[in-house]
């Protein structure tokens, strides 16, 4: 059986829009049966361009249509709330892009009605769908690190071209220490475990002097397993030498490190501490160029089967709301730390 899919924030300059492709893919079900955006002009035109029988402007007409069984929510992250409870009160399975929200007690609410209704709930998390962190977790799960010691990611992007493209970034504005930072914290979590606790330092970027807010972050983590780790987020700078995303974990049988850049080719690193070679294992990955304006489309079309999977064996999707809360409790206690200039407890109690 087909399953009726429907998308809140429905836009050619977002990863939105790979779900108009999704009906391309032979093993997907996916039926786009209606869009949701805020404009009524362009959302016209590009609906028409993508064959969407219906389109709204007002979100709540959509998510209570018979036809539509998933809701994929990709509007602004001050929105997503409001949307994902839209969603599930009307007994929608939702899909959210990350952040899954951008405020703790949003997430507390999510949870508990995510809990209430039974619907499925996946978060968008592109980074553990990336080939070269799937490659990482198959390592991980075998064994071949032994314990994890120490973790460490960053994200690093330049986002002056990105406002251009999605000007409420500026104008919300976003909050980067969700919009962004979850990023290495989520992938973090997923080889790690809960954060326990947290030292941030924070600071503004003088490239976007109209962006209001501190934009560049340095985070250190402690976990609950007793391992440690930094996540770095850096939104407001020349991007530098280096690639847009990478993840290092320090094992007790080896060290491994990948390596992500939009629509550019990536890596993972291995080196084994019961191999005679000190050159590291090479595994390149390809680029994936040919579904999403900002290089994710491949990840989000594996997210996608994720989710029908689970749909069909009525399992719980990876990461699902309680992976997405604690993301953002992890921020949350980073923003405590900042502003206090000490070390913050992070909420894990969903």
């Amino acid at each position: 059986m087909s399953i009726g899919l429907a998308v809140i924030g429905a836009n050619p300059t977002n990863m939105g829009s790979t779900m108009a492709l999704l009906r391309d893919i032979p093993d997907l079900r996916y039926d786009l049966r209606g869009v949701c955006a805020k404009n009524a002009e362009v959302l016209g035109s590009y609906a028409k361009d993508i064959g969407a029988p219906f389109w709204t402007t007002d979100y709540r007409e959509l998510v209570n249509r018979e036809d539509i069984d998933v809701v994929a929510v990709y509007s602004p992250d001050h929105l997503h709330a409001e949307h994902c409870l839209a969603a599930i009160d009307a007994g929608k399975h939702v899909v959210c892009t990350k952040p899954m929200v951008a405020d703790l007690d949003d997430a507390r609410r999510l949870v508990e009605r995510v809990r209430e209704s039974g619907v499925k709930f996946l978060v968008g998390q592109t980074m553990r769908f990336d080939t070269q962190f799937l490659t990482m977790r198959r390592f991980v799960d075998d064994g071949d690190l032994g314990d994890i010691m120490v973790a460490e990611a960053y994200y690093t992007h330049d986002l002056r071209a990105i406002y251009e493209m999605t000007p409420w970034r500026l104008n919300a504005p976003q909050d980067f220490m969700y919009g962004g930072v979850v990023h290495p914290v989520d992938i973090l979590r997923s080889f790690m475990g809960d954060v326990e606790e947290v030292h941030a330092y924070a600071s503004k970027g003088l490239l976007t002097p109209e962006y209001p807010k501190q934009n560049n972050f340095l985070l250190n983590l402690q976990f609950a397993n007793g391992g440690i780790g930094r996540a770095m987020g850096l939104y407001d700078v020349v991007h530098p030498p280096m690639p847009m995303m990478q993840v290092t974990l320090y094992g007790t049988k080896g060290t491994m490190v990948g390596e992500f850049t939009d629509n550019e080719g990536g890596s993972v690193k291995l080196v084994l501490d019961k191999t005679a070679a000190t050159e590291p294992l090479v595994m390149e990955c390809p680029p994936e160029t040919d579904t999403s304006v900002y290089g994710h489309g491949q990840s989000v079309i594996r997210y996608m089967r994720h989710f029908q999977e689970c749909l069909d064996a009525d399992a719980q999707p990876e990461p699902g709301v309680v992976d997405g809360a604690k993301s953002i409790a992890v921020g949350a206690a980073a923003w405590e730390s900042v502003r206090s200039g000490g070390t913050a407890a992070v909420f894990n109690d969903f």
